[in-house]
């Protein structure tokens, strides 16, 4: 009596597409040739750094209205101040990046007057360097405090720039602990040199880390700052 053996073929895991099933590798080839046809633009208009973009400004404007009333959002300082927060009105403006929708907090009084996306300001140009240099993990108060003294300029008092650095370094903490995705299929490290001011500007390298989804669109992970000893491509 012969026997017989039936051999069972392990399959791949196979993801579904519209053109029928793709394994996991076929999909990761799929999703690099996309990235290198797109581009995982950074800069300049539809880049990545959009996503940033208004971050950054909402922070900043934050920590002006938080100076203007004179006490931070919830607290309860403000209660019977005499004027306080009262809510928020969108605008859009043009950057480098792209058209950005801000939230430009507004006051009781209607005295609050914001500075860097000022009233009727339809277009904000250097953002790209300004969200670079604010953005980076590993930036000190004082070069993050020195780069908006230099965005306000000198009819922006010390301690508003202190109140203003805060806040920003708030938003952006609140961003760099985000969830990320379990898997990214595609990454892509790049690095930038960007002046940071801090007594003197020096360059320095901010390296960003991008990546594209299992579903395939784009995001930054993160942004650090190097020291000045290190290489960096523009």
């Amino acid at each position: 009596m012969s026997e017989t053996t039936t051999e069972h073929e392990v399959e791949e895991p196979v993801v579904e597409s519209s053109a029928g099933a793709v394994s996991d590798e076929q999909l990761i080839g799929m999703l690099v040739d996309r990235a290198r046809s797109d581009g995982l633009q950074l800069t300049g208009e539809g880049g990545l750094l959009q996503q940033l973009t208004k971050r950054v400004l909402e922070s900043a404007l934050e920590g002006e209205i938080t100076d203007h009333v004179g006490y931070d959002k919830h607290d309860s300082a403000g209660r019977n101040s005499g004027n306080s927060r009262n809510g928020t009105r969108a605008k859009t403006v043009l950057t480098d990046v792209g058209p950005v929708e801000v939230k430009v907090p507004r006051d009781t009084a209607g005295t609050f007057e914001p500075q860097l996306v000022k009233k009727r300001q339809r277009r904000l140009t250097g953002v790209d360097e300004m969200v670079l240099s604010l953005s980076a993990k590993g930036l000190t108060h004082g070069e993050i405090s020195a780069h908006l003294a230099e965005v306000y300029g000198a009819e922006v008092s010390r301690q508003t720039i202190s109140t203003i650095t805060d806040a920003v370094m708030e938003g952006m903490a609140e961003w760099q602990s985000r969830p990320l995705d379990r898997v990214y299929p595609v990454v892509f490290v790049d690095a930038i040199n960007v002046k940071i001011r801090d007594g003197q500007v020096a360059n320095r390298p901010i390296y960003v880390a991008m990546a594209v989804t299992v579903e395939g669109t784009r995001d930054i992970l993160g942004i650090w700052a190097g020291d000045g000893g290190e290489g960096a491509k523009h």
